[in-house]
C-alpha cells in the first residue's frame, strides 16, 4: 500500500511540475515577446531574432505628447477612484460585518451583481443613462463607471477583514475604558489594516488597466493609458509603441506588488479570507 500511494504521489507531482511549466510558458511567451518588440528597431520576417536592438522607439514613445497626458489622466482616475471607492466602501464593509439589520444579506450580495452579468452589455445600459445626464467624454463620467467596478472588491475583502478581527481584544480594551473610537483605533485596524491595504491596493491597480468602461464613456475627450495602446494597435500605429506602452502599463503593476509584498504577509491577507 505505501508503494502503491508513493507511485500515485509521484505521477500527481509530475503532472503538477508539467502544467506549471505549460503555465509559465504560456505566461512567459508573449511578455518576451512584448519586451522584445520594445527593444527592437529592426526585425524582419523571416529572421527569428531582431536585427538591431535600440532605444529609439522608446524615446520616440516617450517624447509624445499624448503619451504622457494619458498617463497623467489614468494617475488620477485611479487615484480618485480609489479614494472614493474607499470613502464609500469601507464604511460599509464594516457595517456588513458587524451589524444585524434588514435585508443585509441581500445587499451583501448585490454587489456582485456587477459582475454576474456581461460587462460590456451593462456599460451599453450605463453609457445610455450617462449620454441623458451629459456625462459621456467627462472625467467624472470614467470615474462614476469605474467605481463601479471597485465595489466588490472593496467590500468583499474588507468585510473579511473586520470579520476577522479577535473581538476578544476589542472587548478586554471596552472593559479597561476605551472609546469606540479608541478601540478601532488601536485594535480593530491594526489587525485588519493589512488586509485592507491589499484592497486598496488591488482597486488601484485594477483601476488603472480599467480599458472598457474608459473607452466606452471617456472617448474621445478622456484617454487612458490602456486606451491609448489600444488606438496605436488598432490604427496600425509602429508596433513597438504599443509594446512600450506595454511595458510602462507593467511597470505601476510590478512596483505596486513588491511594495504589497514587503507591506502585506501572507498569513495577514489570509487571515482576512479565513473569516
Amino acid at each position: 500500500m505505501i508503494r502503491s500511494y508513493s507511485s500515485t504521489s509521484g505521477r500527481f507531482d509530475w503532472m503538477g511540475l508539467a502544467f506549471a511549466i505549460l503555465l509559465v510558458i504560456v505566461i512567459a511567451v508573449p511578455l518576451l515577446v512584448v519586451f522584445t518588440w520594445a527593444f527592437t528597431e529592426v526585425w524582419r520576417y523571416p529572421s527569428v531574432i531582431p536585427q538591431k536592438f535600440g532605444l529609439r522607439f522608446w524615446d520616440q514613445t516617450l517624447s509624445r505628447a499624448d503619451v504622457w497626458e494619458a498617463l497623467f489622466i489614468s494617475l488620477r482616475l485611479s487615484a480618485t477612484v480609489t479614494a472614493l471607492s474607499a470613502l464609500i466602501c469601507l464604511p460599509a464593509a464594516y457595517a456588513f460585518a458587524r451589524m444585524k439589520f434588514p435585508g443585509r444579506d441581500l445587499f451583501f450580495l448585490s454587489f456582485l451583481a456587477s459582475h454576474a452579468f456581461p460587462k460590456f452589455g451593462l456599460l451599453v445600459a450605463i453609457a445610455a443613462i450617462f449620454l441623458q445626464l451629459n456625462l459621456i467624454a467627462t472625467f467624472w463620467g470614467v470615474v462614476l463607471i469605474q467605481l463601479v467596478g471597485t465595489l466588490m472588491l472593496m467590500i468583499w475583502i474588507p468585510v473579511a477583514a473586520f470579520q476577522a478581527v479577535d473581538r476578544r481584544m476589542e472587548e478586554a480594551a471596552r472593559d479597561v475604558g476605551a472609546g469606540p473610537l479608541r478601540v478601532f483605533w488601536s485594535i480593530t485596524l491594526p489587525q485588519a489594516g493589512p488586509t485592507i491595504f491589499a484592497a486598496v491596493l488591488l482597486t488601484f491597480v485594477s483601476t488603472f488597466y480599467e480599458t472598457e468602461g474608459a473607452w466606452l464613456i471617456g472617448a474621445p475627450q478622456i484617454r487612458t493609458m490602456p486606451v491609448l495602446m489600444i488606438n496605436f494597435i488598432n490604427n496600425q500605429v509602429v508596433v513597438q509603441y504599443g509594446a512600450v506602452l506595454s511595458v510602462i502599463l507593467w511597470v505601476p503593476s510590478f512596483i505596486a506588488l513588491i511594495f504589497a509584498r514587503r507591506v502585506i504577509g501572507t498569513g495577514s491577507f489570509a487571515k482576512g479570507f479565513g473569516a
